[in-house]
């Protein structure tokens, strides 16, 4: 965090959050979200695309799977190696050296992680808040940061859930509940997203 210099603020004031796409599946429902995760995924990397070339910060919010030692490579490692059903998913979104990768412990990405230090620090006070599971780590995400005051974009088209019924309860719940937008990206795009900060 130390090597963070305090700047002006982000383009739109917002950053793209990839809540646990880094994900080896290896859990009871994993079986059923593999398919939906993959083309969550798909989306995901179109908006991290464009978020590089907007100046847009990127920062993933990761489960650790017990590695408490670990760095992001060895959780990168670990959700690719050839039992996990997510290695497809890790491929297409395996995170880059400028990318920010933050380790959380629980549901939250806001609960004993450093984002709530580093959103200040990239001057962020708007998300776009993507990933799986929906109705799970998302949604605890989307709560925390709606505490927190932070503008929400959650693009339908860029989260996954269990089942299309589960995913369709959070969306709800974030559009009216927290004020999210929830329009999928191929309706709203990262630059006019940006643009409504103005």
């Amino acid at each position: 965090m130390a090597d963070i210099e305090l700047k002006k603020k982000a383009p739109g004031a917002t950053a793209l959050l990839i809540v646990d796409m880094i994900n080896d599946l290896q859990f009871t429902e994993g079986p059923s979200m593999a398919a939906p995760g993959l083309v969550a995924a798909n989306i995901i990397a179109k908006l991290r695309t464009a978020a590089t070339k907007c100046g847009v910060p990127v920062v993933y919010v990761n489960d650790n799977y017990g590695l408490w030692h670990g760095d992001t490579t060895a959780i990168v490692e670990y959700c690719l190696r050839p039992e996990s059903r997510g290695k497809e998913i890790v491929r297409k979104l395996r995170p880059r050296k400028r990318y920010y990768f933050v380790v959380k412990p629980h549901f939250s990405g806001f609960y004993a992680t450093n984002l709530p230090v580093l959103l200040p620090r990239l001057g962020v006070s708007r998300l776009v808040l993507t990933g799986i599971a929906a109705d799970i780590c998302l949604l605890f995400t989307a709560a925390d940061a709606h505490m927190r005051q932070y503008d929400l974009w959650v693009p339908s088209d860029a989260t996954a859930g269990v089942t299309p019924e589960r995913k369709g309860w959070v969306i709800d719940i974030v559009e009216h509940s927290m004020e999210a937008e929830t329009a999928p990206s191929s309706a709203l795009s990262l630059s006019e997203w940006l643009r409504r900060a103005d």
